[in-house]
């Protein structure tokens, strides 16, 4: 007879941490940062626990700034890497970013989202999850206010309803696999975070100033993303 971990249904599990690097992070960017070097291994433990195998797991980094303020250290964008072979190479990414930059109050995490949706997901196996973490502790520009920059990027959403038709919803195909996709968003209660946790599909919001600082609503919302797995 075949053992229990044998016969569990292993699934695939792409997660991409996008990471407020701006100056005013300063205060509380240790903290996001050691949030976002354990992310994928407590990601691994919670689903070992419910025991569900992850077969293929990939993370991939986006650290954003403000295009008009920062031109070309605006964003930071990584391939994915596989853990746990590359773990030392994501935890040297994670740890390289500092804070610096910004300009004004909001930033182009609009932008950094539109990064993160258009990852190379893994769409081969079987039963997957693709993850998106995004902490910020502020607003962000409305999509394209840094387009007059030289470094903003080409290809990028028109505006916020491409962007949302980039991420889909129910009976609209998007760029990512409707069952497969998470948005969790460690962000303030400010204009565009909230207009995208009340109205696009699978987000989970935790609004807080102080991202990624209160480990009690951490380990929530990472049980509660393993949950829907």
């Amino acid at each position: 007879m075949a053992s229990n971990i044998t016969n569990r249904i292993t699934y695939g599990v792409d997660i991409v941490l996008c990471i407020d690097a701006t100056g005013s992070m300063e205060p509380i960017l240790d903290s996001v940062k050691e949030h976002a070097l354990n992310f994928h291994r407590d990601f691994q433990a919670v689903m070992e626990n419910k025991h569900k195998r992850v077969s293929s797991l990939r993370v991939r980094i986006v650290a954003f700034r403000d295009y008009m303020a920062d031109g070309a250290s605006a964003m930071m964008v990584t391939r994915f890497f596989n853990l746990p072979e590359e773990s030392e190479l994501l935890d040297r990414c994670i740890r390289g970013i500092t804070p610096d930059g910004g300009g004004d109050d909001p930033e182009d995490g609009l932008e950094a989202l539109a990064y993160a949706i258009k990852s190379d997901w893994d769409m081969e196996s079987r039963k997957r999850r693709h993850v998106i973490v995004l902490w910020s502790d502020d607003a962000t520009h409305e999509l394209g206010f840094g387009k007059e920059s030289k470094y903003y990027p080409g290809g990028m959403a028109r505006d916020f309803a491409e962007l949302s038709a980039w991420w889909g919803s129910p009976g609209v195909k998007g760029v990512m696999d409707e069952s497969a996709k998470r948005l969790l968003l460690f962000t303030p209660a400010k204009e565009w975070w909230t207009t995208i946790s009340r109205n696009w599909t699978n987000v989970i919001h935790e609004k807080s100033e102080k991202p990624g600082v209160a480990d009690k609503n951490y380990s929530i919302i990472l049980n509660a993303i393993c949950n829907t797995i």
